[in-house]
């Protein structure tokens, strides 16, 4: 009778388990464009939060679209990818990867430029990540 509570309850969690999974496998794709951003603010200031305390700015930002504003340090091509960085507080910058929709656009951009950027935080690795940025200005 033990035994098959234990099966009857592993069952179960496996089942959970399996559904949580192909729920978060099937997750909907979030278009940056079209979305309202979470937190609009200029790249200095992010990227002194990330440096002060990363645990609270992974809290405010991370996982989240974030509307940044700053000037442009440089652009590079590597492979099919496209990274502006927007100059930061002097010890990071802000990396903002291109969706492929605003690749296009990285013609009209130039390096002392201020532009505008949104795209979802993944986080700090020395400078702050954005991805599937896209070019509000």
């Amino acid at each position: 009778m033990k035994a098959k509570k234990i099966i009857l309850f592993l069952s179960i969690l496996i089942f959970l388990g399996g559904f949580i999974a192909y729920k978060m496998y099937n997750k909907p794709h979030v278009n940056v464009g079209e979305t309202s951003s979470d937190v609009t603010l200029e790249a200095a200031k992010i990227v002194d939060d990330f440096s002060s305390d990363e645990t609270l700015a992974n809290t405010t930002y991370l996982d989240k679209i974030v509307q940044v504003l700053g000037i442009i340090n440089s652009i590079k091509a590597e492979n099919e990818t496209v990274i502006v960085a927007l100059a930061g507080n002097g010890f990071g910058d802000v990396l903002c990867y291109l969706s492929e929709e605003s690749k296009t656009k990285v013609n009209t951009l130039k390096e002392g430029q201020q532009v505008a950027l949104k795209g979802i935080c993944t986080g700090f690795l020395l400078d702050v990540v954005l991805v599937k940025c896209v070019l509000i200005n």
